[in-house]
């Protein structure tokens, strides 16, 4: 081990980068749907063993002292984002005649950019570096400082922060609720890394003890979650989900709505599954309906039909406000609609937290002139809603609706007692095909689930749709590109055992201890130098 460290520690120019590039690739397999956690033992100590060697002259001021260590990351970070999200480019081959021209930016574009929020990690921890367990310290912070920066700075995209490769099944996703993903991803980044003392042997016996800690209160505190006894439901939702497998070259092709409405309601009208009641809440994906209510009227009274007393559909639509259709004042809406037994629009919710360059042009006026528009297929470029708000359903129970991609974002997807008491994703990743994008994406979701202590109810185009416990134990699921739908008895009974306030603070506080950590280890050091 102390020879394989040496020879990472003195590579240079090109070798170290391809290292780092490999290393962060190799992580990526870690996530779903690969789930292969163990890869993390290997990528981590590499990385720590490259930022011993990414050293520069003290004299060249801080910055060009940082930029070899900075470098490293981004290398790091451009292996795992390029290895993670390539998957993006299908999107773009939906309708590869007007948007292959894009493929190189969106498959290599993003991971670029996404490799400075590593680069940042890895340049925070060498300004906290030292030769013992305070550099794995000082690793912790900087990656968990960044995944946190990830979550918010340019409108936000913290996919596959490394946290979610330590949750690859309920039984390791309960610390979450506890610690959120900022703590969780410090936490991962920690224990992965602590291989790297095996080269040194400092401090190798607290290491061995740390991790023996950490992942015995990981695991034991899943295992004591998953197996208490859980309060009786003091009420219940019979919910369908429908999974209509719509191809998307067809989506807004005007000679086959009708086609996808029937699917749809073909789906919705049947007879329930062996052993279920009539569905109360019928569900399903995003953008769903292939046209605008306002201009099918008769769609509304249909599903009035449809629908038997007290049942509730909620519908991935997009909404029209405004003028006419040639004023272009007229705004359009990614939204989910409920309609009630009558046939009437109940209630809608507004996607607030829109998709760059997919659902909508940054800097439009400039980009503009370029040439350049969003990149994707639908109607129109659309207008982030307002607020989000529960749906209540009749009964009493309360669902909060997120759409697409809002619900990979922790501090978005924050529901206690008193907003709702389930939360809802439609999405349609049939852009993505069957590539792991969708399966990363569910992942996300399964993870709200435990954070918050609420089901989750998830309404995909082509999969992944499912029923997650509070728990985040799948109920039932359909595979992707199945077509059909799932009757799922879904009990309302748990909620989380700490506020989201109180998670996030939990989280910065285990960052804070990552830091102090790391700042006393480098300041010994440097007053044993001296």
């Amino acid at each position: 081990m102390k020879r394989l460290a040496g020879r990472i520690i003195l590579l240079w120019g090109w070798r170290r980068a391809l290292v780092a590039f490999l290393a962060g690739a190799l992580a990526v397999l870690a996530q779903a749907p690969y789930d292969f956690f163990a890869v993390c033992f290997v990528s981590f100590p590499l990385l720590v063993w490259l930022l011993d060697g990414a050293t520069g002259e003290a004299s060249d001021g801080w910055f060009r002292h940082l930029r070899p260590a900075f470098a490293v990351g981004w290398w790091f970070g451009f292996g795992y984002f390029l290895a993670g999200l390539w998957w993006i480019g299908s999107a773009l081959l939906v309708e590869a005649d007007s948007f292959a021209w894009a493929l190189p930016f969106a498959v290599v574009g993003i991971p670029l950019a996404l490799a400075f929020f590593y680069g940042f990690a890895t340049a925070v921890a060498r300004l906290l570096w030292s030769n013992d367990i305070g550099r794995i310290a000082a690793l912790a912070f900087g990656f968990g400082l960044a995944e946190w920066l990830r979550d918010f700075l340019f409108t936000g995209f913290p996919w596959n922060a490394v946290g979610y490769a330590a949750m690859p099944v309920p039984l390791l996703m309960q610390s979450v609720s506890v610690t959120g993903m900022v703590g969780i991803n410090a936490l991962a980044v920690f224990v992965f890394a602590l291989p790297a003392l095996l080269a040194a042997r400092r401090h190798v016996r607290l290491g061995a003890a740390l991790v023996a800690v950490l992942v015995a209160a990981h695991l034991g505190f899943g295992y004591i979650r998953l197996a208490a006894k859980v309060e009786p439901a003091t009420r219940a939702i019979d919910v369908r989900i429908v999974q209509p497998a719509v191809d998307l070259s067809e989506k807004w092709d005007a000679s086959v709505p009708d086609r996808i409405f029937a699917t749809l309601m073909g789906l919705s009208a049947k007879a329930p599954e062996a052993g279920h009641d009539k569905p109360q809440l019928i569900l399903w994906p995003e953008t769903s309906v292939p046209f605008f209510f306002a201009e099918r009227p008769d769609a509304l009274t249909a599903l009035g039909e449809m629908l038997n007393d007290g049942q509730t559909l909620i519908a991935g639509v997009v909404r029209e406000e405004g003028g006419s259709a040639e004023n272009a004042d007229r705004r359009y809406y990614n939204s989910v609609v409920a309609i009630d037994d009558k046939g009437q629009i109940a209630d809608a919710v507004d996607k607030v937290h829109l998709v760059p360059f997919g659902e909508y042009l940054p800097f439009a006026d400039l980009l503009g002139r370029f040439g350049l528009k969003q990149l994707v297929a639908g109607p129109t470029t659309y207008a982030a809603g307002n607020e989000r708000h529960p749906i209540a359903l009749p009964g009493g129970i309360r669902v909060l609706p997120f759409i697409c991609y809002e619900v990979i974002f922790p501090d978005l997807v924050a529901v206690d007692a008193t907003s709702a008491e389930l939360i809802v994703n439609v999405t349609n990743d049939a852009w993505f095909g069957d590539t792991p994008g969708p399966y990363q994406h569910f992942r996300q979701a399964q993870i709200r689930a435990v954070e918050n202590g609420v089901p989750l109810l998830r309404a995909a185009n082509n999969g992944i749709s499912a029923v997650v416990d509070p728990r985040g134990r799948i109920l039932d699921a359909l595979a992707i590109d199945a077509r059909g739908a799932i009757d799922v008895h879904v009990p309302i009974s748990d909620q989380a055992i700490i506020s989201s306030r109180q998670r996030s603070i939990n989280g910065l506080m285990i960052m804070v201890l990552f830091a102090l950590a790391a700042f006393t280890m480098n300041v010994r050091q440097r007053l044993r130098a001296n």
